[in-house]
């Protein structure tokens, strides 16, 4: 027991050393940096029974070992407890997303901060209105017969036009319109907007009743403007400075970033463990132009439906990414339920 013990510190530290220098780590660098407390020839033991088990090999003829894909899982699958960010990058993602009331700009501004924080591809997973409940609608005069209508999801989606009108607006009007259409719709799914509104018309006064109606096309068109499955990136210029770890061809990466559905595909089917955070490494994407890569989600926002996450080598800092993301996700999440 004891020795299989020292063996996971030794997978640690191989993983550790090789995510930081990618060299192959030797028995000696592990003695010297990581203080084990057994000599080199113990840990050169221990280094064979990691490669016997298919945790570690030895590229080319080197004396050092790097992890494999096997090795990785077993690494991550071990990692007992999430190393909270740090103050100061606590600070750094409260300044960068607070202060929008925007979805696409806040879901941009946090793929920004992942990237940044990992230096990894941050990938966010726009949340889906159709699971999304009606939060507020807004109708505001603007005068020059114009009416403006704002809707607000429970996914933090703010939508908005502007109405040409036939008549000039009188405010008290529009104040009783918008107390009618929140009496039917606050609430009520996104999705069903429709059949919610089609009472509006008989439930205000004979005088409304036109502008009822182009509210509820106007609505109508906002609920279904939003596209289902949307994913946003950013970060794939850090994909150039690690090329080498795929072959030194980023392109089918970029390409699946690109095209969207395989990644929405994973993100939508990718299982999280007890910290609330999946990881796929490798060969357990399912798909071809993935398999050199890993993957760190979370999900976000009501239910947990949406998710977040970063795409990089397999040499990554996965304590540090999962962290990251665990941490951005839960933020993100209280933003959108603010």
């Amino acid at each position: 027991m004891r020795s299989q013990a020292r063996r996971l510190q030794v997978l640690r530290a191989v993983v550790e050393d090789y995510v930081h220098s990618r060299e192959p780590v030797g028995s000696k660098a592990l003695v010297e940096r990581h203080g084990l407390g057994v000599s080199a020839a113990t840990i050169r033991n221990d280094m064979a029974a990691l490669e016997d088990e298919g945790l570690v090999t030895a590229p080319h003829t080197s004396a050092g070992r790097v992890p494999t894909e096997k090795g990785y899982r077993y690494f991550v699958d071990r990692i007992e407890e999430v190393k909270p960010l740090s103050a100061a990058e606590r600070r750094a993602i409260r300044s960068l997303l607070e202060g929008s009331d925007d979805l696409d700009e806040v879901l941009s501004r946090t793929a920004r901060v992942l990237s940044h924080l990992t230096q990894q591809v941050a990938v966010i997973q726009v949340p889906r209105l159709e699971t999304a409940r009606v939060r507020h609608v807004e109708l505001v005069s603007l005068g020059q017969r114009q009416l403006m209508l704002v809707l607000i999801s429970s996914a933090g989606a703010v939508r908005q036009r502007v109405l040409a009108v036939d008549e000039e607006l009188v405010d008290a009007e529009v104040a009783v319109l918008k107390e009618s259409v929140l009496a039917l719709v606050g609430g009520e799914p996104v999705a069903g907007l429709g059949v919610s509104l089609a009472l509006l018309p008989e439930r205000v006064p004979l005088t409304l009743r036109a502008l009822a109606a182009a509210v509820v096309e106007g609505l109508i068109d906002l609920a279904e403007a939003e596209r289902p499955d949307r994913m946003l990136w950013a970060g794939t210029a850090n994909l150039a400075r690690v090329s080498d770890d795929f072959r030194g061809n980023i392109t089918p990466v970029l390409e699946t970033l690109e095209e969207q559905v395989v990644m929405l595909r994973l993100l939508s089917e990718m299982e999280q463990d007890a910290h609330g955070v999946a990881v796929s490494i490798g060969s357990e994407n399912p798909h071809a132009t993935l398999t050199q890569a890993s993957v760190v989600a979370s999900g976000y926002g009501p239910g947990n439906h949406a998710m977040i996450g970063v795409v990089g080598p397999t040499r990554m800092d996965y304590p540090g990414s999962i962290a990251a993301v665990r941490a951005i996700a839960r933020y993100l999440s209280r933003i959108l339920s603010a």
